[in-house]
């Protein structure tokens, strides 16, 4: 069989000039918790788009635009300026399918980052566990100790095992051997419904550790949504849950893989 080379393709419009920029990152995965914190990221802070990446390891489609129009599978980059310092905000439609093509993808937004003199990789991403959880946890590492043992001053629960699968791990351990500080935050979420609720209580953790001031109505609201349909979840089902989580069989807890 014919085996296709993979491409990853970077179109810069215009390289911002940034003032001690840190790069915050959130991919489509499991319960779509750091698109949606992201998301929400880029539109309360009315970030400006600066470059687009494209992979031939993208989902082959294309996706309908709100204004009629088609355009290709891309992750898009943003960025802020801040009082004292700037962000990077790079969110998009896919991660790539491939792990050769997930390396290369870090490798290349890695290379952005240095360009940019950005020192430190927030990723914003799902910790599951197969259970509906009334109050879910933010769960945090760092490929810093000193960051760890920090966690506790913003709520955030120490991840001491387990893995970090796909792009929101990839990117802070790739970092790590640029010299770059990655730090990952984790919401907990079933992993059976787009579970804004976890997104909130992640941009809640991370807004802390930047000092940074978001307004989390909108995405509040969401997580409201999202409570409403586990609730409805539970009540199809035939279960009224009377301690703090709602298990589902068919899923491994011990798992706590994340995505």
């Amino acid at each position: 069989m014919l085996s296709l080379p993979q491409r990853i393709v970077v179109e810069i419009t215009q390289m911002p000039i940034l003032k001690n920029p840190s790069l915050i990152c959130g991919f489509p995965g499991s319960g779509f918790v750091g698109k949606l914190a992201i998301d929400h990221m880029i539109e309360q802070l009315k970030a400006v788009s600066f470059a687009n990446m494209f992979s031939s390891s993208f989902p082959p489609q294309v996706l309908i635009q709100p204004n009629g129009t088609t355009d290709l599978m891309k992750n898009t980059f943003y960025y802020y300026k801040g009082e004292t310092s700037d962000l990077v905000l790079l969110g998009g439609d896919a991660q790539p399918v491939t792990p050769e093509s997930e390396y290369e993808m870090a490798e290349e937004i890695t290379k952005i980052c240095d360009k940019l003199g950005i020192k430190t990789i927030y990723t914003l991403a799902a910790y599951i566990t197969g259970t509906f959880t009334k109050l879910p946890k933010v769960y945090g590492t760092s490929t810093l100790e000193q960051i760890v043992k920090e966690f506790h001053n913003y709520g955030v629960s120490v991840m001491n095992s387990g893995s970090i699968t796909g792009m929101n791990g990839l990117i802070i351990g790739v970092g790590k051997r640029k010299g770059i500080t990655g730090i990952c935050l984790l919401g907990e979420t079933s992993g059976y419904v787009v579970d804004a609720k976890a997104s909130k209580i992640v941009l809640e953790a991370l807004v802390k550790m930047l000092g940074l001031q978001l307004d989390l109505t909108e995405i509040s609201k969401k997580a409201q949504d999202t409570e409403n349909l586990v609730k409805t979840i539970e009540e199809q089902m035939g279960h009224r849950t009377t301690g703090e989580s709602l298990h589902m069989p068919q899923h491994d807890k011990k798992l706590g893989y994340i995505s």
